[in-house]
Formats: C-alpha cells, sequence, structure tokens
C-alpha cells in the first residue's frame, strides 16, 4: 500500500503541464501553419485563375487575328486592347497603344498541359507590373502580401485604381502565330476590393478563433498548473502538527539522498518517538496532545540545519533525515535535542527515544537504488530495542540488531511447519524431595531440534513465540504431548508422578481455557491429577478476576495449578492471598549469587512458611549446590528441582529415572545453549 500510494504522490508531483503545454505548442503551429497555408492556396489560386484568364483571351485574340485579315477586326481588337504584333526575333513589326512591354527582359513560358493554349506561349513583364511574373509562375518564394507591403508609394500608386478601388498590376502575353510571329497583348490582373476584403474576413475570423481557442486552452493549462500544486501542498502536509507528512518525507528524502551532490555525504535516518503520547491524550485530551506534538514539531525543526529533512508521520512519530560528519557528535546532537523536548511542558515529564539507521557515502550507482522506507524500517527496529523502557533514549541501528530481525523472522517462518512436524521436543527435569531423595514431580520443557537449523534452545524462541502469539499453539502441543506420555508410561506400569507445564499468560484472555486443558489431556486419557499448570507470576497482574475463575476451573477439573518464578521481580504479597494455587515456585535467583548476610535464606524460608500457612507447597528451582539442598530440607521444602538432582533430560531417559535412584549428588552440568540464568525455558 505505501508502494503505491508513492507512486501516486510521484505522478501527481512529476505530472505537471509540460504534456499540456507541448501539445497547446504543437496544436497551435499546425493551426497556424495551416491557416498560413490556406492563406497561400488562396491567393494563389486566385491569382492564377485570374491570369489564366487573360492567356486565354490572349490566345483568343490572336487567333481572331490569325484567321480574319480583314482590318475591321484589327481596328475593334484595337478599340479595346494593346497590343504588339513581332517577328520571331521579337522585332516589333506593328503596335497599338502605349509599348510597355520589356521584351528585353527574360520571358518565362507557360507549361503547355492545356491543349488550348499553343506551345510557347510566354509570359512577359510590363515596365509597371514586372514584379508579377514570378509570382504568376509560382517560382518565388515570396508572398504576394509580402511583394505588395515592399512596393514603394509610386508603384502603388501606378497599380491602384482609386475610382474602382482595385489593384491594377499589367503583364504582357506572347502568342506564336501560324505565320511564325508573335501576337503580345497587354493583360492586367486586377483585384478588386471586396476581394481583398472577403478574404481579409475570413483570415481574421480564422485567426480570431485560433487566439480564443489559444487563451482558453491556456488558461486550462495554467489552472491545471495551480490546481496541481495546491493538491501537492495538501498530499504533502500533515494536519496535525502544519509541517511536512511521510509521503513527503519519503520521496523528498530519497531525491535528496540520490542527487549527484549528496552521493558523498553521510546521512542519519531517526525515527523519533514520543513515548506514551496516547496516555497523554487519555489523560487529557486530542486537542491538548496535538497542540503538544506541534510544539514538538517545532523544536525538532529548529534543532536541525534547514537542509536536513522533518516530518511528522503517526500519531507518535518524527522521522527526520539529517546530514552528519561524526557519529559521536551525532549522538550527542540527539540528546541535546531530547534533553530540549523532555523539558516542553513543566507540568508534565515526557520521554522521547530515538532510532538511528545510518546511511554511508556511496557511488551514484549505489544511491540511485536506495530505499528510504527500509532503512527508516531499520532505524524503528532500533527504536523498538528500547521499548522494555518508558526511559529516555537512543539507539543504533547495527549489524547484530539486523541479524536478530533476520532470525525472529527465520523463527516466525518456520515455526507452523516445526510444529506439525513435531521438532519440539519434549524434555523432563525431575522434581525430588530432599529430605528422602525420592522422585515426586517433574516439570515439562521444550526444546527445538530443526533439521534446517539444528539444535535451538528455549531462550533463542519461546521470547518471540511469546510475541507473536505462537506460544499459545506451543502450549497446546505441549500439554497434548506430557498428557499422552503420562498415559503410556501409566499403561506401562510406571508409578506415575504430577508432571508440570507452563501455560502462557497470552492464554488468559480465552474465557474458556480451563475447558480447553481439559478436554487436551481427556482426549489423551491421562488422568487430570498427572498435569500440573504452571502459570507464570507475571501473569496474575493481568485481568485478575479471569485468573480465579480458570485457577477454580481447572482445580475443579482435578488439575494442581502452581505459581512459577515467585520472587522473580514482580511477586506481590495480596496475589497470595486472592488466588486459591496449590504449588509456590521459588525463582532460581534466590539460590544464586552471595548469601553471605544471609537475607536470602531469611527470604526463602519466610516464604516456605508462608506457602505452608496458605496449604500450598513449595518447589525451589535452581539448586545445584548440597549446602542448598541441606538448607532447604532443613527449612520443609517440599521438592527441588535443579541440576545438582538432575538436569532437563528426553523422555526416554526420565523414564529410567522413574524407575531407578535419585542419581548423582553432584551438579549435572548441562551443555546445552542455554543462558546462565535459565531465562525463557519452557
Amino acid at each position: 500500500m505505501a508502494n503505491s500510494n508513492k507512486r501516486q504522490a510521484l505522478k501527481l508531483r512529476k505530472g505537471h503541464a509540460v504534456s499540456s503545454i507541448i501539445m497547446f505548442v504543437i496544436v497551435v503551429t499546425l493551426v497556424s501553419a495551416l491557416l498560413v497555408f490556406e492563406e497561400e492556396i488562396f491567393l494563389s489560386y486566385t491569382v492564377n485563375m485570374k491570369a489564366n484568364f487573360e492567356i486565354r483571351n490572349t490566345v483568343l485574340l490572336s487567333n481572331m487575328l490569325a484567321n480574319d485579315h480583314d482590318d475591321t477586326t484589327k481596328l475593334l481588337v484595337a478599340d479595346d486592347y494593346e497590343y504588339l504584333l513581332c517577328d520571331e526575333d521579337l522585332n516589333v513589326i506593328e503596335s497599338h497603344g502605349e509599348n510597355t512591354c520589356l521584351l528585353e527582359e527574360t520571358a518565362v513560358t507557360i507549361a503547355d498541359d492545356d491543349e488550348f493554349i499553343p506551345t510557347g506561349t510566354k509570359i512577359l513583364p510590363d515596365q509597371k507590373g514586372n514584379f508579377i511574373i514570378p509570382i504568376l509562375m509560382g517560382r518565388s518564394d515570396m508572398k504576394l502580401t509580402d511583394v505588395l507591403n515592399n512596393l514603394s508609394q509610386q508603384e502603388l500608386d501606378e497599380i491602384f485604381i482609386e475610382e474602382q478601388e482595385s489593384f491594377v498590376i499589367p503583364f504582357w502575353v506572347s502568342v506564336p502565330m501560324e505565320d511564325g510571329n508573335y501576337f503580345l497583348l497587354r493583360s492586367y490582373l486586377i483585384s478588386r476590393s471586396q476581394d481583398v476584403t472577403m478574404f481579409v474576413f475570413l483570415f481574421l475570423a480564422q485567426a480570431g478563433l485560433i487566439l480564443v481557442f489559444a487563451v482558453v486552452m491556456l488558461i486550462n493549462i495554467i489552472s491545471n498548473i495551480s490546481n496541481r500544486r495546491k493538491l501537492t501542498k495538501m498530499l504533502f502536509m500533515d494536519n496535525v502538527s502544519n509541517g511536512h507528512n511521510w509521503m513527503w518525507f519519503l520521496i523528498k528524502g530519497e531525491e535528496l539522498l540520490k542527487k549527484r551532490r549528496n552521493c558523498r555525504n553521510k546521512y542519519a535516518v531517526i525515527n523519533l518517538v514520543f513515548v506514551k503520547y496516547r496516555n497523554f491524550v487519555l489523560c487529557h485530551s486530542l486537542n491538548e496532545g496535538e497542540a503538544v506534538l506541534r510544539d514538538v514539531y517545532g523544536i525538532i525543526r529548529g534543532s536541525v540545519s534547514k537542509k536536513d529533512m522533518v516530518a511528522h508521520s503517526t500519531s507518535s512519530n518524527f522521522p527526520m533525515l539529517v546530514r552528519y560528519t561524526d557519529e559521536k557528535e551525532l549522538r550527542m546532537n540527539i540528546q541535546t535535542m531530547i534533553s530540549k523536548l523532555e523539558k516542553i511542558s513543566s507540568d508534565h515529564k515526557f520521554s522521547f527515544q530515538a532510532g538511528v539507521a545510518l546511511i554511508d557515502p556511496g557511488s551514484r550507482a549505489e544511491r540511485s537504488l536506495i530505499d528510504l522506507d527500509h532503512i527508516y524500517n531499520n532505524a524503528c527496529a532500533a527504536r523498538a530495542s528500547l521499548e522494555a523502557t518508558d526511559e529516555s533514549g537512543i539507539a543504533f541501528f547495527d549489524r547484530q540488531l539486523l541479524e536478530d530481525h533476520k532470525w525472529i523472522d527465520r523463527v516466525e517462518e518456520r515455526q507452523q511447519a516445526a510444529l506439525e512436524n513435531e521438532e519440539f521436543k519434549v524434555y523432563y527435569q525431575p522434581k525430588y524431595d530432599p529430605r528422602t531423595d525420592e522422585l515426586t514431580g517433574a516439570e515439562a520443557l521444550v526444546r527445538w531440534q530443526s533439521d534446517e537449523m539444528g539444535f535451538v534452545a528455549p531462550y533463542k524462541f519461546i521470547p518471540i513465540f511469546e510475541t507473536s502469539g505462537f506460544i499459545k499453539e506451543l502450549d497446546h502441543y505441549m500439554i497434548a504431548h506430557v498428557a499422552a506420555d503420562q498415559k503410556r508410561w501409566l499403561d506401562m506400569g510406571f508409578n506415575c508422578v504430577p508432571v508440570s507445564v507452563n501455560v502462557s499468560r497470552a492464554h488468559f484472555v480465552e474465557d474458556d481455557l480451563a475447558d480447553q486443558i481439559r478436554k487436551i489431556v481427556m482426549d489423551a486419557g491421562c488422568p487430570a491429577d498427572l498435569i500440573e499448570i504452571e502459570l507464570t507470576e507475571s501473569a496474575f497482574f493481568d485481568d485478575k478476576k479471569a485468573m480465579v475463575d480458570t485457577i477454580r476451573k481447572l482445580q475443579k477439573y482435578g488439575f494442581t495449578v502452581s505459581m512459577d518464578n515467585f520472587g522473580s521481580g514482580y511477586s506481590s504479597l495480596n496475589s497470595l492471598k486472592d488466588l486459591p494455587l496449590n504449588v509456590l515456585k521459588l525463582d532460581a535467583e534466590f539460590f544464586r549469587g552471595s548469601n553471605d548476610n544471609g537475607r536470602a535464606d531469611k527470604v526463602v524460608s519466610e516464604a516456605i512458611k508462608l506457602a505452608r500457612a496458605l496449604n500450598m507447597r513449595t518447589v525451589a528451582e535452581g539448586v545445584e549446590e548440597k549446602k542448598q539442598v541441606d538448607f532447604l530440607a532443613a527449612e520443609g521444602c517440599d521438592m527441588i528441582q535443579g541440576y545438582y538432582y538432575a538436569k532437563p533430560m528426553p523422555g526416554d531417559e526420565y523414564e529410567k529415572r522413574m524407575t531407578g535412584a535419585a542419581g548423582s549428588t553432584e551438579t549435572q552440568a548441562e551443555e546445552e545453549d542455554t543462558p546462565e540464568d535459565g531465562s525463557a525455558e519452557k
């Protein structure tokens, strides 16, 4: 969707009126050329049509004189015309009227494609109209209008007859006669004012239409340009901060990075987040929240260079693209900006977190392939690494963070197939009575044995499943396999003990969780009292009523319910008061580190007494030393789970434990890729 919006924005922004302007120029040019061509055609047609009439008239008169030797005919012709009779060398034999023919000028022969006009018919210039000859024959690059415009006033006066309001342009037509002589008749090209008026009217009318069309089209183009600019401004404007939005940042940012002059510069892409902005809006109002966002935008804009880019995207996110030279200096500048933002209100303490992704200098070819959206996502990923705290902070995206995200993606891509292929293996860690060393229980823990990725320790995938929600699928898988194992061992005649299975807090949004667990166990044919449901302590701080209802249902169905990791950091005596638990598991942290002052022993001792007073059994996990076992036995702890007795083991090894001794009392270290604190064990 983002790419689609980006393409649409680029199309709107770059699709300015160039094409419309080009089309406008082409259309106006073509229409104007057509108008000029039409003018030339009209003039040429008019001139040549009249000239052709004069030529035909000359041929007719020459035929009359050649066929009729009566002097009367000559007199009739002489009354109306001026003519010459010349020999073959154009020597005048006879003339009538003023001889204005320029016999010495080069004559132009008329094409003989007309049978009526004899071969050899020519046009000769007249003293008053010698300029018309090349126009008549179409051999001049000059237009008739240009010729007339270039005539002197004297020349115009000679050819213009004011009484008739006409231009009269004389020329001579020479027609060969049968006796070898030539008959030359003075002819006239007459253009009356009404002809010119009609032509001018048509020309001006068409020119006017072209002008109107051009003006309308030009107005339309200007309007389109203006509207496009307004739309682009609206598209790139953020209505909350009154600054720029994400689309502007994405498009303009990539343009900035891809410019040749910027290829050698270092840039930082920053995702700045207003922490707990929604909480502020919830406690105050949306209007107040948006007013704060405008102030935040103003401070950010004032903290960077004018050439740097700042925008407001989602409610509390501010993307930035800033140029830098030194990473240490960049960090200091960001910290200075965050310090200003934290003090934006005297009544509230605000926090801001920044994720930073760096862009190194590169060639123009490398920069041409840059994807700002992807780089900003890296900055967001860096910022997300700070989500565990609400305090202000800065995180840079690095190679390790990239590898972590690739691993998350790989796990999520493989998780469903791993479940279907039963790549998740159930390991059992026994629990022993410290007073008798008798096996009294076990905890089911998951291990991932992948054909593609090899052995995957729990801490590498359990947190990912909890985030994605896939942990619920894994919980069902574990309960089903443990119930099936218990049923199989019962059928084999083993003395089975309860096995605890972790259930994630993600399940407690489901009203029918107890019924789901009951159905899974019943379908396997396993007695409910052989399955213990472990709930993490953090789950008790969600919906307490739903938690109590689920626990009571589970106990009603015959299951034992325990609180795991008691004392891991969020312990609440109030939760013990309200929740009807059967077992309390003391967190392994009680038994790690120095205990020189004996404070840990006192806390553990009191916790065991409290559990006993509430009719709860106790389990100490993470026990690795003999002195710890002796201490817990003396204090009345019911069970111990830890490497002192046994490491987590596959089901076939656990079978041997059910029929054999407790095993070595020495610590049995497990050579697994597991963190020292044992976190994320399931």
